[in-house]
């Protein structure tokens, strides 16, 4: 049965105020897309969770959808900080809740897998031991030293995009690979936004890439260019010009509401808002071909 809607149609069904969103992606594959939608419709009051807050999530907090922040780190990568969440921290307005890259996943592992707590070794980060009361310590029932436990993480909504899916949910990724899988077993509904939604024998011809099975997605969305500034390996390059200029828009509160007014709420969607970005950047966005070595699986 097909789950194909409208991204604006699986937001508004799915993400609700106060709800826990989970905006999956490492490095590439970031739904950019979901959080300008969300801060459309004025979504609020929602705890965001994601390994690596980017832009995105800077770009919620300053429109006012967020009141927590779940990460394990925090930044403009490759540039700095990201000021409108620490400026929101240092002056008391947004939660955070901090953990190591281990302990973000192994939250999302835990939630995934039905687990109350999952152990964790001992590591350098034990500082964050002082700051977040999440992690405890517990005797290794075996006779060795304590072992640090974390509680799992259930996101209310996780949003993954991906290279490709079917109308049902079958998603496939390749590149590098994050917390996708993780974050959407964990959650209680799953949106997949692609760049492509093909035919079934095209997911079934190299199955091994199917990250996401199709009975955990609530909804499947063709979303083009979702991940812009962000990239999707194979189909367009990192906009290493706009994350440096958002690092000059965030220092300006009058600015970065130019920027919302201008790129989330004056367009549409994501096609709206690709055409407006203009044939110099999708020129300079571009990549060249590099496929990879075929695979055989043999038949009968």
């Amino acid at each position: 049965m097909t789950k194909l809607m409208s991204l604006h149609d699986a937001i508004k069904q799915y993400v609700e105020d106060g709800d826990c969103v989970y905006a999956a992606g490492f490095t590439h594959l970031i739904p950019f897309a979901a959080g300008h939608e969300i801060i459309r419709q004025g979504i609020k009051d929602l705890t965001l969770a994601r390994a690596t807050p980017d832009l995105i999530y800077d770009q919620m907090v300053a429109a006012g959808c967020a009141r927590k922040v779940i990460f394990s780190y925090i930044g403009n990568p490759g540039v700095g900080s990201l000021r409108i969440i620490r400026a929101e921290v240092e002056a008391g307005g947004l939660e955070i809740e901090e953990y190591s890259h281990f302990g973000m996943i192994s939250r999302l592992q835990a939630g995934a897998s039905g687990l109350p707590f999952i152990p964790m070794n001992q590591t350098g980060a034990c500082d964050l031991e002082q700051s977040n009361p999440n992690y405890k310590r517990v005797k290794d029932p075996y006779g060795g030293k304590d072992v640090v436990v974390l509680p799992p993480l259930h996101p209310d909504v996780a949003i993954v995009h991906v290279q490709r899916a079917n109308d049902e949910g079958y998603a496939q990724i390749w590149g590098i690979l994050g917390e996708q899988k993780e974050a959407a077993f964990a959650a209680r509904h799953v949106i997949v936004t692609a760049e492509e939604i093909v035919p079934d024998e095209v997911i079934r011809s190299d199955p091994n890439r199917t990250l996401i099975p199709g009975f955990i997605v609530d909804a499947v969305c063709h979303v083009p260019y979702c991940s812009h500034p962000s990239y999707t390996q194979g189909y367009y390059d990192r906009d290493n010009v706009m994350y440096l200029a958002w690092d000059k828009i965030s220092e300006n509160p009058d600015e970065v509401k130019r920027y919302l007014d201008e790129w989330v709420y004056g367009v549409a969607d994501r096609r709206e808002y690709w055409e407006k970005l203009g044939k110099e950047t999708h020129d300079r966005l571009k990549v060249r071909p590099r496929f990879s070595y075929p695979v055989d699986y043999g038949a009968y």
